[in-house]
């Protein structure tokens, strides 16, 4: 698992359900998720946190083996070493792909369209947004569907003049 954030810390918890061993490959000399979530990697045996580390290179095989290592770079020292890996997971971030929208409806610092609270009303009547473009906490396919429809809901009772 690459990254450092609460993603990242969740997900590697996650993957030790299934795999004997859980690498946590960090950039940073310390992880940026939480203190709950550290605690809980801390205290799980099957995990591994490699600090200081980049993923610089992805190495494998065609079909049907995929990805057998991934050659690894400290970023203090510069040293270089393979790690063999069964599977390669990147949780490193998320920017919502909202561009298109900037300057045409009200975003929040980081790129996300607001909405009004408890629905998908942005600031431009008749615009409404969900999913991945709002979402900054959840961010699973799930809660996409789950406001998509909401939107379609409320794009319907706008189009209907019950706004």
């Amino acid at each position: 698992m690459v990254g450092g954030g609460n993603t990242a810390a969740e997900e590697a918890l996650f993957l030790t359900n299934f795999a004997e061993r859980v690498t946590l490959i960090h950039r940073r000399d310390q992880l940026r998720c939480d203190k709950t979530n550290q605690t809980r990697l801390d205290a799980n045996p099957k995990i591994d946190i490699l600090y200081d580390t980049t993923v610089a290179e992805v190495l494998g095989t065609e079909e049907p083996k995929g990805v057998t290592a991934v050659a690894l770079r400290n970023t203090v020292t510069g040293t270089e070493h393979n790690l063999e890996v069964d599977g390669l997971f990147v949780a490193i971030g998320h920017s919502p792909a909202t561009a298109l929208f900037k300057d045409q409806v009200e975003m929040d610092e980081s790129g996300y369209i607001r909405t009004a609270h408890d629905s998908t009303h942005t600031s431009v009547a008749g615009v409404f947004a969900a999913g991945d473009v709002k979402d900054h906490v959840f961010r699973q396919a799930v809660t996409a569907a789950g406001m998509g429809c909401m939107a379609a809901l409320e794009a319907e009772r706008f189009l209907a003049g019950a706004h």
